[in-house]
């Protein structure tokens, strides 16, 4: 069952710009995170080893590093991140904003420490 707050349409381009996350949802499945950076920030190198992501640019452009092949996108670009392969992302020179999307991850767990 979806939720009010998740069935509103929501506007990716409105609202001030920030840095970092701007808003985010989730369902039973997806997790969805629409992100901003101003002009040369962004998510450092990083490897995610559990899901492959959909990066949907909506606005400005930035420069997506995935596993040493750089690749230049613009709104309207999507480009699908592998896991396992390390990852960048640098904001252009008017900043970028993009949408996120991937399966949703399990909750994190406590557990007891073996040993």
């Amino acid at each position: 069952m979806t939720s009010p707050d998740r069935a509103a349409v929501v506007d990716l381009l409105g609202g001030e710009g920030g840095s970092g996350p701007l808003w985010g949802t989730e369902t039973e499945d997806l997790n969805a995170t629409l992100l901003a950076w101003g002009p040369g920030e962004g998510s450092p190198e990083h490897v995610n080893t559990e899901r492959d992501v959909l990066l949907v640019v909506v606005a400005g452009s930035a420069t997506v590093t995935l596993g040493g092949e750089r690749h230049v996108v613009g709104a309207g670009s999507a480009l699908v991140l592998e896991k396992g392969l390390p990852r960048s992302i640098s904001a252009g020179a008017e900043g970028v904003r993009y949408l996120s999307v991937h399966r949703r991850r399990a909750p994190l767990q406590v557990a007891r420490r073996l040993g």
